[in-house]
């Protein structure tokens, strides 16, 4: 655990901030930041790299998080996706379907954990960075899938049953890549902290060829701001 800035006794609601380290999730926090104390949650769940980790660290101080914990847990134990099993090569080609970068059922267990880390800081809400307009396809980025954990989460906490539950909030589900952009440089999101290639080398540098390699540049392309992404040579 990294406590970033000291607990004091604030009276702001708290909300627990899925955050990776890439540039989604540091702009769902700096959009918490304006309403919640911010609780920070990342996962080394057995990717290909632990760069995103260190990005997450970087955002988390930057954005001054209130705690920063890495949840540990393996889901390389099970495969099944290119970016736990070293095995199945990340694609540089763009795919039809849902692509072998999906980590099976990966949204479902972040969130479970960020439930029990909202009751036990008593958080009102979990921030999460899905997003259904420039994705990959994978089905646990979609509003039905939101609504249908919320619906979970009332019914499976001690929260719900008491008649406040914890909110699930999405709040880039319906924004483009360029739109997020725009509004976490508003925020003060310095983009250059955050890590969004699902094989980056271990100094962050991007591939410049994956799936979200490609959707980060074409988002900054139609903002119309520079992209401060380090690549690898030759990209």
């Amino acid at each position: 655990m990294n406590r970033v800035t000291d607990m004091t006794a604030s009276k702001r609601p708290r909300a627990v901030v899925l955050l990776s380290g890439g540039l989604d999730s540091a702009t769902c926090l700096a959009m918490a930041a304006r309403q919640y104390d911010c609780y920070a949650l990342s996962f080394a769940y057995g990717q290909r790299h632990s760069s995103e980790l260190l990005a997450a660290a970087r955002v988390a101080s930057t954005l001054g998080a209130t705690e920063h914990r890495v949840i540990r847990l393996d889901l390389g134990a099970i495969g099944g996706s290119a970016l736990t099993d070293n095995a199945i090569a990340v694609p540089e080609e763009a795919t039809e379907g849902i692509p072998v970068t999906y980590v099976p059922a990966r949204n479902t267990v972040f969130l479970a954990f960020a439930l029990g880390y909202a009751e036990v800081v008593d958080a009102d809400a979990i921030v999460i960075g899905v997003n259904a307009v420039d994705y990959s396809g994978y089905p646990d980025c979609r509003p039905e899938y939101i609504d249908a954990f919320a619906r979970m989460a009332a019914l499976a906490t001690k929260g719900g049953v008491e008649g406040h539950p914890v909110r699930i909030e999405a709040p880039l589900l319906h924004l483009t890549k360029s739109d997020i952009i725009q509004a976490g440089l508003k925020l003060g999101v310095d983009y250059g902290l955050t890590v969004s290639c699902y094989q980056a080398d271990d100094d962050g540098r991007a591939c410049g060829k994956c799936d979200s390699c490609r959707l980060r540049t074409a988002g900054f392309l139609a903002a119309g701001v520079p992209d401060p992404t380090r690549y690898t040579s030759g990209n």
